[in-house]
Protein backbone atom coordinates (compact mmCIF):
# COMPACT_ATOMS: atom_id res chain seq x y z
CA UNK A 1 0.00 0.00 0.00
CA UNK A 2 2.82 2.36 0.88
CA UNK A 3 4.85 1.57 -2.05
CA UNK A 4 1.53 2.67 -4.74
CA UNK A 5 1.65 6.78 -2.66
CA UNK A 6 4.77 7.40 -4.28
CA UNK A 7 3.51 6.39 -7.79
CA UNK A 8 -0.38 8.00 -7.16
CA UNK A 9 1.52 11.52 -6.14
CA UNK A 10 3.24 11.88 -9.27
CA UNK A 11 0.36 10.85 -11.02
CA UNK A 12 -1.12 14.05 -9.47
CA UNK A 13 1.61 15.98 -10.40
CA UNK A 14 2.03 14.59 -13.82
CA UNK A 15 -2.03 15.49 -14.23
CA UNK A 16 -1.14 19.11 -12.73
CA UNK A 17 1.64 19.75 -15.31
CA UNK A 18 -0.77 18.37 -18.65
CA UNK A 19 -3.17 21.38 -17.78
CA UNK A 20 -0.23 23.99 -17.28
CA UNK A 21 0.88 23.11 -20.56
CA UNK A 22 -2.17 22.21 -22.15
CA UNK A 23 -5.20 24.95 -21.74
CA UNK A 24 -8.38 23.78 -21.24
CA UNK A 25 -10.23 22.73 -24.80
CA UNK A 26 -13.48 22.42 -26.02
CA UNK A 27 -14.31 22.43 -29.39
CA UNK A 28 -13.43 25.43 -32.14
CA UNK A 29 -17.38 25.17 -32.48
CA UNK A 30 -18.44 25.66 -28.89
CA UNK A 31 -16.25 28.23 -28.15
CA UNK A 32 -17.41 30.51 -30.91
CA UNK A 33 -21.02 29.64 -30.03
CA UNK A 34 -20.46 31.33 -26.56
CA UNK A 35 -18.95 33.79 -28.06
CA UNK A 36 -21.99 34.92 -30.18
CA UNK A 37 -23.75 34.09 -27.01
CA UNK A 38 -21.73 36.82 -24.91
CA UNK A 39 -21.88 39.29 -27.81
CA UNK A 40 -26.03 39.25 -27.74
CA UNK A 41 -26.33 39.50 -24.25
CA UNK A 42 -23.75 42.42 -23.88
CA UNK A 43 -25.74 43.71 -27.16
CA UNK A 44 -28.95 43.23 -25.37
CA UNK A 45 -27.56 45.04 -22.41
CA UNK A 46 -26.42 47.90 -24.48
CA UNK A 47 -29.46 48.61 -25.85
CA UNK A 48 -31.63 48.46 -22.15
CA UNK A 49 -28.95 50.67 -20.84
CA UNK A 50 -29.23 52.96 -23.61
CA UNK A 51 -32.78 53.00 -23.44
CA UNK A 52 -33.08 54.09 -20.31
CA UNK A 53 -30.52 56.67 -20.08
CA UNK A 54 -31.94 58.53 -23.31
CA UNK A 55 -35.89 58.22 -22.01
CA UNK A 56 -34.09 59.48 -18.74
CA UNK A 57 -32.35 62.73 -20.48
CA UNK A 58 -36.27 63.51 -22.12
CA UNK A 59 -37.61 63.39 -19.19
CA UNK A 60 -35.58 65.80 -17.56
CA UNK A 61 -35.18 67.83 -20.38
CA UNK A 62 -39.13 68.21 -21.16
CA UNK A 63 -40.56 67.65 -17.99
CA UNK A 64 -42.58 64.43 -18.62
CA UNK A 65 -42.49 60.93 -16.85
CA UNK A 66 -40.07 58.10 -17.42
CA UNK A 67 -42.48 55.83 -18.40
CA UNK A 68 -43.57 58.52 -21.78
CA UNK A 69 -39.78 59.13 -22.24
CA UNK A 70 -39.48 54.99 -22.52
CA UNK A 71 -42.11 55.18 -25.19
CA UNK A 72 -40.24 58.34 -27.11
CA UNK A 73 -37.27 56.46 -27.25
CA UNK A 74 -39.01 53.17 -28.86
CA UNK A 75 -40.69 55.50 -31.07
CA UNK A 76 -37.49 57.16 -32.19
CA UNK A 77 -35.48 54.19 -32.28
CA UNK A 78 -38.05 51.96 -34.30
CA UNK A 79 -38.82 54.92 -36.78
CA UNK A 80 -42.31 54.49 -36.37
CA UNK A 81 -42.91 58.51 -35.55
CA UNK A 82 -46.24 57.89 -33.94
CA UNK A 83 -45.15 60.64 -31.10
CA UNK A 84 -44.75 64.46 -32.50
CA UNK A 85 -41.19 65.93 -32.65
CA UNK A 86 -40.67 67.99 -29.47
CA UNK A 87 -40.43 71.44 -29.46
CA UNK A 88 -37.23 72.52 -27.77
CA UNK A 89 -34.04 72.67 -29.44
CA UNK A 90 -32.61 70.53 -26.90
CA UNK A 91 -35.15 67.96 -26.91
CA UNK A 92 -34.59 67.64 -31.00
CA UNK A 93 -30.64 67.36 -30.24
CA UNK A 94 -31.32 64.37 -27.95
CA UNK A 95 -33.49 62.89 -30.58
CA UNK A 96 -31.00 62.98 -32.86
CA UNK A 97 -28.69 61.40 -30.84
CA UNK A 98 -31.26 58.70 -30.22
CA UNK A 99 -31.65 58.03 -33.72
CA UNK A 100 -27.76 57.27 -34.00
CA UNK A 101 -26.86 55.35 -31.29
CA UNK A 102 -30.34 53.32 -31.04
CA UNK A 103 -30.59 52.09 -34.77
CA UNK A 104 -27.33 51.70 -35.28
CA UNK A 105 -27.30 49.66 -32.59
CA UNK A 106 -29.95 47.76 -33.76
CA UNK A 107 -28.47 47.23 -37.10
CA UNK A 108 -25.69 45.76 -35.56
CA UNK A 109 -27.88 43.66 -33.45
CA UNK A 110 -29.40 42.33 -36.75
CA UNK A 111 -26.07 41.55 -38.41
CA UNK A 112 -24.56 39.54 -35.45
CA UNK A 113 -27.97 37.75 -35.46
CA UNK A 114 -28.29 37.20 -39.21
CA UNK A 115 -24.40 36.19 -38.91
CA UNK A 116 -25.21 33.49 -36.24
CA UNK A 117 -27.72 31.73 -37.75
CA UNK A 118 -26.25 32.07 -41.86
CA UNK A 119 -23.37 30.50 -40.44
CA UNK A 120 -25.28 27.44 -38.81
CA UNK A 121 -24.40 28.13 -35.11
CA UNK A 122 -28.14 28.33 -33.72
CA UNK A 123 -28.69 24.67 -35.35
CA UNK A 124 -25.24 23.29 -33.75
CA UNK A 125 -26.38 25.05 -30.65
CA UNK A 126 -30.30 23.75 -30.26
CA UNK A 127 -28.56 20.33 -31.47
CA UNK A 128 -25.77 20.51 -28.64
CA UNK A 129 -28.46 21.50 -25.89
CA UNK A 130 -30.29 18.64 -27.30
CA UNK A 131 -27.44 16.00 -27.00
CA UNK A 132 -26.91 17.16 -23.62
CA UNK A 133 -30.35 16.65 -22.47
CA UNK A 134 -29.85 12.90 -24.26
CA UNK A 135 -26.63 12.54 -21.88
CA UNK A 136 -27.81 13.51 -18.90
CA UNK A 137 -30.67 11.07 -19.27
CA UNK A 138 -28.18 8.10 -19.83
CA UNK A 139 -26.88 5.30 -16.97
CA UNK A 140 -24.75 2.71 -17.22
CA UNK A 141 -23.31 3.67 -20.34
CA UNK A 142 -20.23 3.41 -22.25
CA UNK A 143 -17.55 6.58 -22.47
CA UNK A 144 -15.42 6.43 -25.75
CA UNK A 145 -12.66 8.70 -25.57
CA UNK A 146 -11.53 9.03 -29.18
CA UNK A 147 -13.40 8.53 -32.38
CA UNK A 148 -10.33 7.24 -35.39
CA UNK A 149 -10.96 3.94 -36.52
CA UNK A 150 -10.43 2.23 -33.47
CA UNK A 151 -12.60 4.27 -31.68
CA UNK A 152 -15.30 4.05 -34.66
CA UNK A 153 -15.50 0.35 -34.09
CA UNK A 154 -15.74 0.15 -30.44
CA UNK A 155 -18.76 2.21 -31.00
CA UNK A 156 -20.20 -0.10 -33.26
CA UNK A 157 -19.72 -2.98 -31.64
CA UNK A 158 -21.31 -1.54 -27.86
CA UNK A 159 -24.00 -0.66 -29.97
CA UNK A 160 -24.49 -3.67 -32.03
CA UNK A 161 -24.21 -5.25 -28.30
CA UNK A 162 -27.24 -3.17 -27.85
CA UNK A 163 -25.14 -0.28 -25.40
CA UNK A 164 -25.37 3.40 -24.53
CA UNK A 165 -22.20 4.97 -25.52
CA UNK A 166 -21.16 8.81 -25.18
CA UNK A 167 -18.32 9.89 -27.80
CA UNK A 168 -15.42 12.46 -26.60
CA UNK A 169 -13.40 14.12 -28.44
CA UNK A 170 -11.17 17.09 -29.26
CA UNK A 171 -11.23 16.94 -32.91
CA UNK A 172 -13.83 18.93 -34.39
CA UNK A 173 -13.45 17.66 -37.58
CA UNK A 174 -15.20 14.81 -37.02
CA UNK A 175 -18.81 16.40 -36.10
CA UNK A 176 -19.77 15.42 -39.47
CA UNK A 177 -19.24 11.93 -39.29
CA UNK A 178 -20.73 11.28 -35.69
CA UNK A 179 -23.59 13.26 -36.69
CA UNK A 180 -23.99 11.25 -39.25
CA UNK A 181 -23.68 7.96 -37.49
CA UNK A 182 -25.78 9.06 -35.20
CA UNK A 183 -23.44 9.25 -32.16
CA UNK A 184 -24.06 11.10 -29.03
CA UNK A 185 -21.13 13.55 -28.90
CA UNK A 186 -19.08 15.82 -26.37
CA UNK A 187 -16.36 18.13 -28.05
CA UNK A 188 -13.33 18.23 -25.65
CA UNK A 189 -10.17 16.98 -24.31
CA UNK A 190 -11.09 14.02 -22.61
CA UNK A 191 -8.74 14.05 -19.66
CA UNK A 192 -9.88 17.21 -18.21
CA UNK A 193 -12.25 16.75 -14.78
CA UNK A 194 -15.25 18.53 -16.69
CA UNK A 195 -15.95 17.15 -19.46
CA UNK A 196 -15.76 13.81 -18.61
CA UNK A 197 -18.39 14.63 -15.99
CA UNK A 198 -20.51 16.31 -18.62
CA UNK A 199 -20.47 12.76 -20.44
CA UNK A 200 -22.01 11.24 -17.22
CA UNK A 201 -18.78 9.47 -15.75
CA UNK A 202 -20.67 9.13 -12.29
CA UNK A 203 -22.76 7.30 -14.13
CA UNK A 204 -21.34 5.26 -16.83
CA UNK A 205 -20.19 1.82 -17.05
CA UNK A 206 -17.01 2.19 -18.35
CA UNK A 207 -14.33 4.60 -20.00
CA UNK A 208 -12.87 3.26 -22.99
CA UNK A 209 -9.47 5.43 -23.92
CA UNK A 210 -8.57 4.72 -27.15
CA UNK A 211 -7.57 8.21 -28.80
CA UNK A 212 -4.32 7.55 -30.96
CA UNK A 213 -2.00 8.98 -28.72
CA UNK A 214 -0.22 6.68 -26.08
CA UNK A 215 -0.06 9.85 -23.60
CA UNK A 216 -3.68 11.45 -24.02
CA UNK A 217 -4.78 8.12 -23.17
CA UNK A 218 -2.53 7.89 -20.20
CA UNK A 219 -3.97 11.37 -18.82
CA UNK A 220 -8.09 10.16 -19.59
CA UNK A 221 -7.00 7.29 -17.89
CA UNK A 222 -5.92 9.62 -14.51
CA UNK A 223 -8.44 11.75 -14.58
CA UNK A 224 -11.05 9.05 -15.00
CA UNK A 225 -9.70 6.88 -12.25
CA UNK A 226 -9.62 9.87 -9.67
CA UNK A 227 -12.96 11.02 -10.52
CA UNK A 228 -14.44 7.30 -10.96
CA UNK A 229 -12.45 4.77 -8.12
CA UNK A 230 -14.36 2.00 -9.16
CA UNK A 231 -15.37 2.86 -12.98
CA UNK A 232 -13.79 0.04 -15.88
CA UNK A 233 -11.10 1.54 -17.63
CA UNK A 234 -9.96 -0.37 -20.75
CA UNK A 235 -6.92 1.79 -22.76
CA UNK A 236 -5.52 1.42 -25.89
CA UNK A 237 -1.43 1.35 -26.60
CA UNK A 238 0.37 1.80 -29.26
CA UNK A 239 3.50 0.94 -28.30
CA UNK A 240 4.40 -1.12 -25.49
CA UNK A 241 6.34 0.35 -23.02
CA UNK A 242 3.28 2.46 -22.58
CA UNK A 243 0.96 -0.57 -20.94
CA UNK A 244 2.58 -0.70 -18.24
CA UNK A 245 2.27 3.18 -17.58
CA UNK A 246 -1.71 2.89 -18.57
CA UNK A 247 -1.97 -0.21 -15.63
CA UNK A 248 -0.14 2.22 -13.27
CA UNK A 249 -1.88 5.43 -14.02
CA UNK A 250 -5.47 2.95 -13.26
CA UNK A 251 -6.22 0.80 -16.54
CA UNK A 252 -8.35 -2.57 -15.67
CA UNK A 253 -7.28 -3.57 -19.23
CA UNK A 254 -4.77 -2.45 -22.23
CA UNK A 255 -5.40 -3.65 -25.59
CA UNK A 256 -2.65 -2.93 -28.14
CA UNK A 257 -4.23 -3.23 -31.19
CA UNK A 258 -0.97 -3.36 -33.29
CA UNK A 259 0.52 -6.22 -31.05
CA UNK A 260 -2.27 -8.33 -31.11
CA UNK A 261 -3.26 -8.00 -34.84
CA UNK A 262 0.14 -8.72 -35.54
CA UNK A 263 0.41 -11.95 -33.43
CA UNK A 264 -3.07 -12.81 -35.13
CA UNK A 265 -1.71 -13.08 -38.43
CA UNK A 266 1.45 -14.60 -37.53
CA UNK A 267 -0.27 -17.34 -36.24
CA UNK A 268 -3.14 -17.82 -39.06
CA UNK A 269 0.00 -17.54 -41.18
CA UNK A 270 2.11 -20.38 -39.45
CA UNK A 271 -1.61 -22.61 -39.54
CA UNK A 272 -3.30 -22.76 -42.35
CA UNK A 273 -5.94 -24.57 -40.17
CA UNK A 274 -7.03 -21.40 -37.82
CA UNK A 275 -9.89 -18.95 -38.93
CA UNK A 276 -9.91 -16.86 -35.57
CA UNK A 277 -7.69 -16.58 -32.44
CA UNK A 278 -8.73 -14.47 -29.33
CA UNK A 279 -6.81 -14.12 -26.08
CA UNK A 280 -8.42 -14.93 -23.14
CA UNK A 281 -5.83 -14.42 -20.79
CA UNK A 282 -1.77 -15.31 -20.68
CA UNK A 283 -2.60 -18.84 -20.22
CA UNK A 284 -5.74 -19.56 -22.51
CA UNK A 285 -7.18 -18.73 -25.67
CA UNK A 286 -9.89 -19.71 -28.04
CA UNK A 287 -9.47 -20.78 -31.88
CA UNK A 288 -11.39 -21.42 -34.35
CA UNK A 289 -9.99 -24.02 -36.73
CA UNK A 290 -11.19 -25.40 -39.79
CA UNK A 291 -11.36 -28.90 -40.44
CA UNK A 292 -9.97 -29.22 -43.93
CA UNK A 293 -10.19 -32.48 -46.58
CA UNK A 294 -7.17 -35.06 -45.78
CA UNK A 295 -6.55 -33.54 -42.52
CA UNK A 296 -6.22 -36.34 -39.55
CA UNK A 297 -9.30 -34.97 -37.62
CA UNK A 298 -11.86 -35.47 -41.00
CA UNK A 299 -14.79 -38.09 -40.40
CA UNK A 300 -13.79 -38.35 -36.72
CA UNK A 301 -15.61 -37.95 -33.58
CA UNK A 302 -14.77 -34.83 -31.85
CA UNK A 303 -13.99 -36.85 -28.39
CA UNK A 304 -11.32 -38.24 -30.30
CA UNK A 305 -9.79 -35.47 -31.26
CA UNK A 306 -10.04 -32.61 -28.54
CA UNK A 307 -6.60 -33.60 -27.38
CA UNK A 308 -7.44 -31.86 -23.66
CA UNK A 309 -9.31 -28.74 -25.33
CA UNK A 310 -12.90 -28.14 -24.76
CA UNK A 311 -14.86 -27.62 -27.82
CA UNK A 312 -17.54 -25.00 -27.40
CA UNK A 313 -18.77 -24.78 -30.65
CA UNK A 314 -18.82 -26.09 -33.90
CA UNK A 315 -20.43 -24.35 -37.50
CA UNK A 316 -21.80 -26.73 -40.25
CA UNK A 317 -22.15 -24.59 -42.95
CA UNK A 318 -24.91 -22.15 -42.11
CA UNK A 319 -25.89 -23.50 -38.79
CA UNK A 320 -24.00 -23.51 -35.43
CA UNK A 321 -24.16 -26.06 -32.96
CA UNK A 322 -23.18 -24.72 -29.21
CA UNK A 323 -21.54 -27.13 -27.06
CA UNK A 324 -21.79 -30.28 -29.88
CA UNK A 325 -21.53 -33.90 -28.71
CA UNK A 326 -18.20 -35.58 -28.34
CA UNK A 327 -19.83 -37.99 -30.23
CA UNK A 328 -20.53 -35.89 -33.72
CA UNK A 329 -18.31 -36.54 -36.29
CA UNK A 330 -16.31 -33.71 -37.88
CA UNK A 331 -16.85 -33.06 -41.94
CA UNK A 332 -14.33 -31.54 -43.90
CA UNK A 333 -15.57 -27.50 -44.24
CA UNK A 334 -16.73 -27.81 -40.64
CA UNK A 335 -15.22 -25.19 -38.31
CA UNK A 336 -14.83 -26.21 -34.00
CA UNK A 337 -14.72 -23.50 -31.89
CA UNK A 338 -12.04 -24.62 -28.80
CA UNK A 339 -10.35 -23.36 -25.80
CA UNK A 340 -7.64 -24.05 -24.18
CA UNK A 341 -4.21 -23.38 -23.13
CA UNK A 342 -1.51 -22.93 -25.69
CA UNK A 343 -0.01 -26.49 -25.92
CA UNK A 344 -3.65 -28.35 -25.64
CA UNK A 345 -4.50 -25.96 -28.78
CA UNK A 346 -0.82 -27.07 -30.54
CA UNK A 347 -1.77 -30.56 -29.95
CA UNK A 348 -5.49 -29.72 -31.59
CA UNK A 349 -4.56 -27.80 -34.51
CA UNK A 350 -1.81 -30.48 -35.40
CA UNK A 351 -4.56 -32.75 -35.78
CA UNK A 352 -6.15 -30.74 -38.71
CA UNK A 353 -3.22 -29.65 -40.75
CA UNK A 354 -2.84 -30.41 -44.44
CA UNK A 355 -0.48 -30.49 -46.60
CA UNK A 356 0.43 -27.42 -48.44
CA UNK A 357 -0.96 -27.10 -52.00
Amino acid sequence: MNGSRPGKVQARLARRLHRRTRAVTSAAGEVERAAFLRRLVTLGLLIAALVVVEALVYALTEGTSLGYGIVWVLDTVTTVGAIPEPASSGARALRAIVEITGIGTLFYVLVTVVEFLVAGHFGELLASRRAERMIDALSDHHIVCGYGRVGRQVVADLRAAGADCVVVDSNPGIRDSADADRVSLISGDASEDAVLLGAGIERARSIIACSDSDSVNVFITLTARELRPDIVIVARASREETEMKLKRAGADRVISPYKSSGTEMARLALHRQLSGVVDVNADYRVEEIVVGDGCAGAYQKIADVAAGAIVVGLRHGNEFHAQPAGEHVLEPGDVITAIGTADVLQRLEERFETSAA
